[in-house]
């Protein structure tokens, strides 16, 4: 069985906070076999975790969160970012078109824009798996409601920290049945549900550490693009 972070933010995501090297020595360091860096409609970082990760003795998956008109979705596997703003099913066909695996994170938090809020169960369970671990929770109550949906459909599930920091990398992983370390058995071995989850809470405060990161560095993002006008 892998040890593998599949929801990680680095610092190009408008809410990351740190490099793809930060990363991938704290991946190392509490004993992943793999991760993959998903940045907000974002790929570059990914790709460069991809050709790093060995030095660190780990697999790298490339992967993308993708901000479609539903919510945001994971896409696992590809190597060309997924433009944002297309339909829940528009999005899931550009990802298998690479052939990637659709994961649809934190289905069931509206406040982060989860795709529950836009589109029906049914539609819910076209994806090739669901995160039903999402270690950034409040309550709890949203990840327990997508792991009764992902085991009253049969759907495979994943876990993931969401980490936009280094130091949450790995406080929820995805325990993989794979024949091999490398991204394209771990996927497969997802897509069959030969997968456990294992997790545990981000700290409330780093939580809103992370969330208030976010907005001040839109805010200077965004300000920057005002003055360069």
């Amino acid at each position: 069985m892998l040890t593998v972070e599949l929801h990680t933010h680095s610092s190009l995501s408008h809410d990351g906070r740190d490099p793809v090297d930060l990363i991938l020595e704290q991946a190392a360091a509490v004993g992943l076999d793999a991760i993959a860096i998903t940045d907000h409609d974002e790929i570059d970082a990914s790709l460069e975790a991809v050709e790093r990760a060995p030095e660190y003795g780990l697999t790298g998956i490339p992967g993308i969160e993708i901000s479609s008109k539903a919510g945001h979705i994971l896409a696992l596997g590809v190597t060309e970012a997924v433009p944002p703003g297309l339909s829940y099913e528009a999005t899931l066909e550009a990802i298998r078109d690479q052939g990637g695996v659709a994961v649809i994170p934190h289905p069931f938090q509206e406040s982060r824009h989860g795709v529950m809020a836009r589109i029906t169960r049914e539609q819910l369970a076209q994806a090739d798996a669901i995160e039903v671990y999402n270690s950034r929770l409040i309550t709890g109550r949203a990840n327990r409601q997508a792991e009764r949906f992902a085991r009253s459909r049969g759907i495979p599930m994943t876990a993931g920290s969401d980490a936009h920091i280094s130091e949450m990398v790995g406080q929820a992983v995805t325990r993989v049945d794979a024949e091999t370390n490398t991204a394209e058995a771990i996927l497969e071995a997802i897509e069959r549900g030969g997968t456990t989850i294992e997790g545990k809470r981000t700290p409330w405060h780093i939580s809103f550490r992370q969330a208030a990161g976010g907005v001040k560095r839109r805010a200077i993002s965004g300000l920057g693009t005002l003055f360069s006008r």
